[in-house]
């Protein structure tokens, strides 16, 4: 009898850890989704950085009401969206629903957390944007931040997907970058869409030609929903789009900003513009 209890112990823990990695492996296949630029809806999405877990999102895939469950688990939600998948047999037949019928939610910039539960072919997948915790400085100190740790990732070799970079030289603040940075930040925020060509249809390069940039090269980064310069280059860092032109080593210049609006989708919107004299 002893040795019968063990053995469906064993297979009851084994079952267990196998749910919980395809519930990782589903985390990781939206995550490298969004880090690509997908067509839904006729429209093609910008590249997204990867959601966080956050095991407060982790729901029973009973139900029940979603805005009761997270305020017991404490999580400060802004905005929630749950998806119910009934069928999948793993991460890659769940993907696949998601990929067909919610596109639009998983490629939405205003989510930055998720949590997903499994219980044998019933999904939870909850994509949540807290509450901003209010302790970030102006815009300026913030774009310095966001330099700050920027320069520090540069510092360090790593790979960008499949692309690898050597460490690279810091790079400088520029006041025209920066300030054509804040005005594409707070356009998105006012305007309440996250994309790097403007309402007007001007590209990065084309909004720092018009300040008065000289540079003949330029790149841009942007977030939404994150309310810290770390998760903020945390998120770029994961992303291999994003992270090539961090890393790039012809890059040396940097302005940067974040704006906020309330009224809008994701709350908070943050532009990294990278130059090359």
């Amino acid at each position: 009898m002893r040795v019968s209890s063990f053995v469906l112990l064993s297979l009851g823990l084994c079952a267990t850890v196998a749910q919980a990695a395809d519930e990782a492996r589903l985390i990781e296949a939206i995550n490298a989704y969004r880090g690509q630029v997908q067509r839904c809806a006729e429209q093609a999405s910008a590249e997204l950085p990867p959601l966080s877990g956050d095991p407060r999102l982790v729901l029973s895939v009973a139900g029940g009401d979603l805005q009761d469950a997270l305020a017991r688990t404490g999580y400060p939600m802004v905005n929630v969206q749950a998806i119910t998948l009934s069928g999948p047999r793993d991460a890659q037949s769940a993907m696949q629903a998601l990929r067909e019928s919610f596109c639009r939610v998983l490629l939405d910039p205003q989510f930055v957390d998720i949590g997903v539960s499994r219980a044998e072919r019933d999904w939870r997948i909850v994509l949540a944007r807290p509450l901003l915790g209010g302790r970030l400085g102006d815009w300026q100190a913030e774009g310095q931040k966001l330099l700050e740790r920027i320069n520090a990732a540069r510092a360090q070799a790593r790979q960008c997907g499949g692309q690898p970079y050597a460490a690279g030289a810091p790079l400088a603040w520029n006041a025209t970058l920066a300030s054509t940075a804040q005005s594409h930040s707070r356009a998105m925020a006012n305007g309440n869409y996250f994309d790097h060509r403007d309402r007007d249809g001007r590209t990065p390069g084309d909004r720092a030609e018009l300040a008065g940039y000289a540079g003949g090269m330029i790149g841009e980064n942007i977030a939404a929903g994150l309310d810290a310069a770390d998760r903020v280059v945390a998120g770029w860092l994961a992303s291999p789009g994003h992270c090539a032109n961090l890393m790039n080593p012809a890059f040396s210049e940097l302005g940067a900003a974040y704006a906020v609006d309330p009224k809008s989708d994701a709350g908070i919107y943050w532009t990294a513009l990278f130059g090359a004299p």
